[in-house]
């Protein structure tokens, strides 16, 4: 395995779901904007229908909310 490919397989990767037609996928996180995009348009019209998948979107939104101490009263 090359130190490029070790590299990759290191990547997180990032679920994304569409609904509309009934998919997830993993992609690595550096392609994640990019997967999300060419998928839209090439199947949605350009319309933002993928997305990251919902539940680690409002996961990740929370965890990043308390961090900076948002819900803190």
């Amino acid at each position: 395995m090359t130190e490029e490919e070790t590299a990759d397989a290191d990547e997180p990767t990032v679920p994304i779901v569409c609904e509309a037609c009934d998919t997830t996928s993993r992609v690595p996180l550096s392609e994640l904007r990019d997967s999300i995009d060419t998928h839209n348009d090439h199947r949605h019209d350009g319309d933002e229908i993928a997305q990251v998948d919902p539940i680690l979107a409002d996961a990740l939104a929370d965890a990043v909310a308390d961090d900076l101490g948002l819900f803190e009263e």
